[in-house]
């Protein structure tokens, strides 16, 4: 599912990247074969690239595997092709609920 870390196998995880380490983090939070995985912005401080790879991950799980997963991201635009469902808070305080298409459009 991480090809890039297939490539690093031989590598110490302080020898990862930031985006490889956070692949790696998802990747060992799998193996537990959670019912439901919790993601505190995945996506920050990555590399467009690493970003693209780990959406690419996360969208398998999500949608193709059937992972129910709750993602916390301020870049709404990055995660929102990946999720059904999408609240935006503002100040603590749902400004909007509803199906991530709806807010993508």
């Amino acid at each position: 599912m991480c090809p890039r870390l297939k490539e690093r196998r031989s590598n110490m995880g302080n020898q990862l990247s930031g985006g490889e380490q956070q692949m790696m983090a998802v990747a060992r939070a799998l193996v537990l074969n959670p019912r439901l995985m919790l993601l505190d912005e995945p996506t920050e401080g990555l590399a467009p690239i690493i970003i693209e790879e780990l959406l690419a991950a996360l969208k398998r799980i999500i949608r193709d595997e059937g992972m129910s997963t709750i993602v916390v991201e301020q870049h709404a635009q990055r995660i929102l092709g990946v999720t059904d469902s999408a609240i935006v808070l503002d100040r603590g305080t749902i400004v909007h609920a509803g199906p991530s298409r709806s807010l993508i459009d």
